[in-house]
């Protein structure tokens, strides 16, 4: 392939693209520098800014563990500075540096280890069942609507205590931020005004959980946030709200893509679904490994230096950002054999796509790690001839998205009775 412009990057149609195109064309980019210099105009502020596209698995990592040197908290994670306000008001603790990142990461770590998280992960298993449940006798659904974007949400939802009845608010919500740019998610109107509204949706919402929470703790992650008997530290009042909307969309995206990327990747290779479905249980953990690490659905992180130094041979300067580019790592061929191949048993299978090594990986990923592996042992065993019938429909995003989402995911399959019925 010809040589291909680094500005290709900013394009919209290139985040449409089909899974594998989209790929080949970071294959080509990744070749021609680890670092490749981009010029972009920040509509919020009306200048024109640059930063470094990081292509390469080796770079990727190198900044990741260097968190003294590249630094979260300056202007935005996403690749436009963000206000101030903006930034506290979106991201939590991943726009943050330590000591506050180590603070605010470190009361909500307690509540996220494996056996913290053991009843979250019971429950699962019947919430997927339950969602299953609800298309199983359709024969012809678009799983987007109707498994990758309730399924995570609803674990979401009921971890933290918000009642089946603020689903909808919450589930729209969030569509609204994650797919900012597509007018299907927007209604057509103003992207940025639509965000900030959802935003603030979320907050009202979670604030008066807190609050009914402070003052009649329950076994949810919210009282746990927000109530405790042995004086540690907690979540502040003004802290909850933003942790949910991360919790909520960083949270659900992931799995939401995973999920409808998975599909579409089994779809693409019969063999490698046919080796799953013949082995659920002994093929589940390398293959949710693989989806995250062929789809990585966390698009990038953005990084700035907070002073002059190097990565390789690189020479940054302080100031300069840097956009870590995961699914152009993740398929690095200096460290993955044969990259290109979707392979179900990958073993190693260093991937970043939860993120590089660092403060800043994925406190979710054991979470995320179950919903995928639960959703696709059930689809494959009770729905076995599960199949596209077209092909995934992306969001149209606003700029760079930072996660690639797909917007609809026609399958059809031969209906099943529900659970027990």
């Amino acid at each position: 392939m010809a040589p291909i412009e680094p500005t290709r990057l900013i394009e919209p149609d290139f985040w449409q693209l089909p899974l594998d195109d989209r790929m080949a064309e970071f294959a080509v980019l990744r070749e021609q520098g680890a670092f490749l210099p981009i010029e972009f105009h920040n509509p919020m502020t009306d200048d024109t800014e640059r930063f470094q596209a990081v292509t390469r698995y080796a770079e990727v990592v190198d900044i990741s563990r260097r968190p003294q040197d590249f630094c979260s908290g300056q202007g935005a994670v996403s690749i436009p500075d963000m206000p101030a306000e903006a930034l506290e008001f979106f991201g939590s603790f991943i726009n943050m540096d330590d000591p506050r990142h180590a603070r605010q990461r470190g009361i909500v770590a307690r509540s996220f280890t494996p056996k913290q998280l053991q009843g979250v992960l019971d429950s699962v298993e019947t919430i997927c069942t339950e969602v299953i449940d609800g298309f199983c006798e359709q024969g012809e659904v678009d799983l987007v609507e109707v498994l990758s974007q309730p399924f995570p949400l609803l674990v979401i939802c009921d971890m933290m205590g918000i009642p089946r009845s603020e689903f909808s608010t919450v589930l729209q919500a969030t569509n609204v931020i994650l797919g900012a740019g597509d007018p299907d998610m927007t209604g057509g109107g103003d992207p940025l005004a639509a965000v900030f509204e959802a935003g603030m949706q979320l907050i009202t919402l979670m604030n008066e959980l807190a609050d009914r929470r402070r003052a009649e703790p329950t076994n949810d992650l919210t009282s746990a946030l927000v109530h405790n008997d042995l004086g540690e530290d907690m979540l502040a009042p003004h802290e909850i709200g933003p942790f949910f909307i991360l919790l909520a969309v960083a949270g659900n995206d992931t799995t939401r893509t995973a999920i409808s990327h998975g599909m579409d990747l089994l779809h693409r290779n019969p063999d490698e679904r046919e080796r799953w479905k013949n082995d659920l249980d002994g093929v589940g953990a390398t293959a949710v490994e693989e989806i995250v690490r062929a789809a990585s659905p966390v698009t990038y992180m953005r990084r700035t230096a907070t002073q002059d130094t190097t990565v390789g041979d690189h020479e940054l300067h302080e100031g300069d950002k840097v956009v870590l580019f995961y699914g152009a790592a993740n398929r690095d061929p200096r460290v993955f054999d044969e990259p290109e191949r979707f392979d179900v048993l990958r073993n190693p299978n260093n991937h970043v796509g939860f993120g590089g090594p660092g403060p800043h990986f994925c406190l979710g990923a054991h979470l995320a790690r179950r919903e995928v592996s639960v959703a696709f042992r059930q689809l494959l065993r009770r729905l076995p001839d599960i199949e596209l019938a077209g092909a995934p429909v992306p969001l149209e995003p606003m700029g760079v998205p930072l996660v690639g989402g797909i917007k609809r995911l026609p399958v059809r399959f031969t209906p099943t009775p529900e659970v027990g019925s």
